[in-house]
């Protein structure tokens, strides 16, 4: 699928000015060279886990619609999402690719006729098989279903291109960790790919990074037009050590000028404010918990609440 997105840009038709066009290739070859089902286990990571295809694609497409700025933007962020959309297809064909025939259903004689069981013995994802017939889910390696919550789309451009450069590192590592747990020439070409692909995104949000800030429409700390002089700005810079040792106060975050240029890093072992704790909260007794007025107390207090509502 090569699908073509928005641009920000004011499009010619407007009826498509915001929409995936599926066409019937891929941007890569995915073709593996046997099946092999506990593989396919491990590569449901990069497609359906925090860091996976799923999650960047639809990361990118909800930072495209929450941002407000029109033009090079959106258009960066439409056009990439667009492009992760196809990185899903690729791995979710290669992963029905590599079930397609599951060679571990035949290690067992006393389990060929049962691949469920061959899939458990195998170490392979049993809703592979029970679920979704030999295909694809929208799950991680443990078959933990893919989740909304994995998305960063805060409409704060600087820090939304930071979790984006974050998750295109996370990904990359995992796709180069599972580069060496196969020997399959046809998925390794695609992981390559796809590993590739990752380098060039890491550098793409870094650049963007460095654009955006240069241009001055966000700065560091995120967010930068939040007044600082609303912070408590005397702990706005000290590294407060709550470690064993001093190790830490060598590292350039404990001295120095900092990164935001608007201050100095000044290193303390521990806390340098503290508070006195205040008394424990005393909720609404009908919530059953546990205090110290006697229970029949309790029990007098709920239904005298009960009776006036206060």
């Amino acid at each position: 699928m090569r699908g073509r997105a928005g641009t920000g840009v004011p499009p010619t038709t407007p009826s498509r000015s915001s929409r995936f066009f599926p066409k019937q290739e891929l941007q890569f070859k995915a073709k593996p060279d046997k099946t092999d089902a506990l593989y396919a286990r491990k590569l449901q990571e990069v497609l359906g886990g925090p860091s996976g295809e799923i999650t960047i694609a639809m990361q990118y497409g909800f930072q495209a619609w929450n941002t407000r700025i029109p033009g090079k933007w959106r258009a960066l962020l439409f056009g990439i999402g667009s492009e992760e959309f196809g990185h899903v297809e690729m791995l979710a064909i290669m992963i029905a690719q590599l079930l397609e025939k599951d060679p571990n259903a035949d290690q067992q004689a006393t389990v060929d006729s049962d691949p469920v069981m061959a899939a458990v013995i195998g170490g392979t994802d049993v809703q592979h098989a029970i679920v979704a017939g030999a295909g694809t889910r929208a799950v991680d390696s443990n078959g933990n279903p893919w989740q909304g919550s994995y998305i960063t789309a805060s409409g704060n451009l600087l820090a939304d291109f930071y979790a984006n450069a974050n998750g295109e590192m996370q990904g990359r590592v995992q796709a180069a960790r599972l580069f060496h747990m196969t020997d399959d020439k046809g998925v390794k070409d695609l992981l390559s790919f796809l590993v590739a692909r990752d380098t060039m995104h890491q550098n793409q949000w870094l650049a963007a990074i460095a654009e955006l800030q240069a241009g001055g429409l966000e700065q560091l700390p995120v967010p930068s037009n939040f007044p600082q002089k609303l912070e408590h700005s005397e702990v706005a810079y000290q590294y407060l050590n709550f470690s064993d040792g001093k190790a830490a106060a060598e590292g350039s975050w404990a001295s120095g000028p900092t990164p935001d240029g608007k201050g100095e890093f000044t290193y303390h072992d521990g806390p340098t404010t503290s508070a006195p704790m205040p008394p424990p909260t005393q909720p609404d007794p009908r919530l059953y918990g546990t205090d110290p007025k006697p229970n029949v107390v309790e029990k007098v207090t709920a239904a005298v609440q009960d009776v006036t509502g206060h």
